[in-house]
């Protein structure tokens, strides 16, 4: 059972892909369920040992280990931790979608990504004003981006929000691994 950061991550380079909470719609086994720390106890301020822990580690250890570990969405729009081996040999092949292939929605705001880095409420924001589109679609938009493999979250310690960048500007080695394309 995981305890520490450091057991967190031996954790995710054994199973190589892990969803950051349970689901029965997976394979993967979680994050959450191996983790061995209490639960919110009733009236304790705050998420609990456990949920905090599991919530800071998604961040902090694709900061942290960025050359090793990957975090994403996959199929259903599950946030999963990866190993970054594994995701660029047999993941990114098999999600990747030219961003051509996508709706107007998510060509926007990929549009806008692949100029520079945004934060999820400022491009929700934005993207709401230029196109009319709801807050429901546009994070159908920006999860099916990173299904796609088109966007990734910036893996900065120093940034607070969700930040995101083009795939291919912070892994470009996996991107010209894969993808046929004139950069």
């Amino acid at each position: 059972m995981i305890k520490t950061i450091e057991q967190a991550y031996q954790f995710v380079k054994k199973v190589k892909v892990c969803t950051i909470f349970s689901s029965d719609k997976v394979e993967h086994a979680s994050l959450w369920e191996h983790v061995d720390l209490p639960e919110k106890q009733p009236g304790e301020k705050g998420w609990g040992k456990k949920m905090t822990a599991v919530w800071t580690w998604k961040n902090q250890l694709p900061a942290q280990y960025p050359n090793e570990i990957f975090y994403g969405k996959i199929n259903g729009g599950f946030a999963v931790l990866m190993d970054m081996d594994y995701m660029a040999s047999h993941h990114f092949p098999r999600a990747y979608k030219d961003i051509q292939t996508q709706d107007g929605l998510a060509q926007h705001i990929y549009s806008k990504v692949v100029t520079e880095p945004w934060d999820t409420t400022s491009l929700r924001k934005a993207t709401m004003q230029e196109v009319g589109c709801t807050k429901s679609q546009f994070d159908t938009a920006l999860k099916n981006l990173q299904v796609t493999m088109n966007i990734a979250r910036l893996n900065d310690p120093q940034i607070e929000r969700d930040t995101w960048v083009a795939f291919k500007e912070l892994y470009l080695n996996i991107w010209k691994q894969c993808v046929n394309d004139d950069i």
